[in-house]
C-alpha cells in the first residue's frame, strides 16, 4: 500500500492526440514501465476508441497496452476482465455515458480492483465521461448554454476516487457553467469543478495543477447567503448569492483543503 493514493488526471475532453500531446504525456511519464489500461466502458459501440490511443500513446513510446471493456454488468466480475488489470500502472477511462461506467462497474470486483490500484499509488484518468465519473457525485445530464432552471440536472454517485466534488466537461466549449451552477446550489458542500476540452487536472493528494490549453473553473458555494433551489417552482430560474468562482489556466494550481487556488509560474506549465 503506497503512503497516499495515486495521482488522477480529470480531462475535460477532446484533449490532443495528434501534436504536443500534453496531456497524454503526463499520463506516459507515470507509468514507470507499467501497464496502460484503456477502458472503453463509457460508450455502447467502443469500436475505434482503443485504436485512436493505441496510435497517440505509441507515438510516447507506450506500447504496453490493453482494452478494458465490458458489454453487461455481470461481466465486472469475471475473471476475463479482472485480469486485464494484471500489471495495470493506470487506468484511463474514456469518452461516452458516465452513467454507463458507474452502472456496468459500480460496487463490483472491477471497481474494487481499480480502487486499489489507486490506493497502491497508481495513476487513475479519465477524459469526458471518464472524467465526471471520477466524483463521489456525479453530473449526469443538464441542459447547456442557458441558465440554470430548477430541477434540471441529474445526479447519480460516481466512483468516488475524488471527494467533495463535483466535475463537468467540456466546459466552456458547450456552455456548462449553468448547469455546474445548478448542481452547486443543490449541495454547497460540494465545489464544483469545471473542465474545458484539451485541458487537465492533475490531482496529487488533495492538490489540483492545471495541464493543457484551457482553463478549469472552480465554483465555490460554501459562502453562498441566498438560493431559491428549494422553494422555487420547476420552471423557475436559478437564484443564488454570493457564490465565489476561480478560473486557473496551465501551470495555476488549487487546494482543496483550504478551497484556494495560487498562481503558477511559465515553469509550471506543461507535465
Amino acid at each position: 500500500m503506497a503512503d497516499r493514493p495515486g495521482p488522477l488526471l480529470i480531462i475535460g475532453g477532446h484533449e490532443d492526440k495528434d501534436r504536443d500531446r500534453v496531456i497524454l504525456k503526463a499520463v506516459a511519464e507515470r507509468l514507470n514501465g507499467g501497464r496502460l489500461v484503456i477502458a472503453t466502458v463509457a460508450s455502447h459501440e467502443p469500436e475505434g476508441y482503443f485504436e485512436a490511443y493505441q496510435k497517440a500513446f505509441g507515438a510516447l513510446g507506450v506500447t504496453d497496452l490493453v482494452e478494458l471493456y465490458v458489454e453487461e454488468r455481470a461481466d465486472s466480475g469475471g475473471a476475463e476482465a479482472l485480469a486485464t488489470l494484471d500489471g495495470a500502472a493506470a487506468v484511463f477511462f474514456t469518452g461516452g455515458d458516465q452513467l454507463r461506467i458507474s452502472s456496468q462497474i459500480g460496487d463490483t470486483g472491477l471497481e474494487r480492483r481499480i480502487l486499489d490500484l489507486h490506493a497502491a499509488g497508481g495513476l487513475i484518468a479519465g477524459t469526458s465521461a471518464g472524467a465526471s465519473v471520477m466524483s463521489e457525485t456525479m453530473l449526469v445530464k443538464g441542459p447547456s448554454s442557458e441558465s440554470y432552471r430548477i430541477g434540471e440536472v441529474h445526479m447519480a454517485p460516481g466512483l468516488g476516487l475524488m471527494k467533495d466534488v463535483i466535475i463537468d466537461q467540456h466546459f466552456a466549449e458547450r456552455g456548462r457553467y449553468g448547469r455546474l451552477l445548478g448542481a452547486v446550489a443543490h449541495n454547497p458542500r460540494l465545489l464544483g469543478v469545471g473542465i474545458d476540452e484539451d485541458t487537465a487536472l492533475l490531482v496529487e493528494g488533495r492538490a489540483g495543477r492545471v495541464i493543457g490549453s484551457g482553463a478549469v473553473y472552480v465554483v465555490d458555494g460554501e459562502s453562498a447567503t441566498h438560493s431559491n433551489i428549494a422553494e422555487a417552482k420547476a420552471d423557475r430560474a436559478l437564484s443564488i448569492f454570493d457564490v465565489r468562482t476561480h478560473v486557473l489556466s496551465s501551470g495555476d494550481r488549487f487546494d482543496f483543503n483550504r478551497r484556494r487556488p495560487t498562481c503558477g509560474s511559465d515553469d509550471d506549465e506543461g507535465t
